[in-house]
């Protein structure tokens, strides 16, 4: 499965705009999950495996493969790191994580 990348073709979007790709990387399933538990430090494989609910270790690589390839996480000493455009996406989402609790205290009042 090819990472989606700025200026690519990507699932529902032949346009090559960044968001779409944005869009398109965060939705693949175990992504999203994978840049959430990076966002407190680095985690060696078995550990960000056993943190996402034990994904299996084929799909775990692809997943840190395409999070490499779009430059949000690396492989560090300590194990794998958000970069800092990925520790940048992390705050961005910030306010959309309170747009969330706020949608949820008002559908279930």
């Amino acid at each position: 499965m090819n990472t989606p990348l700025p200026k690519k073709t990507v699932r529902g979007s032949n346009s090559g705009v960044a968001i779409m790709a944005v869009f398109d990387l965060l939705g693949r399933k175990w992504n999203m999950r994978l840049l959430w538990e990076l966002r407190s430090g680095a985690c060696s494989f078995r550990s960000l495996q056993e943190r996402c609910d034990g994904m299996s270790p084929s799909v775990m690589n692809s997943r840190v493969k395409q999070l490499t390839e779009a430059m949000l996480i690396e492989k560090s000493d300590n194990g794998y790191v958000l970069t800092a455009l990925g520790a940048d996406l992390m705050d961005t989402l910030d306010p959309l994580r309170q747009w969330a609790a706020d949608w949820e205290s008002k559908v279930n009042g």
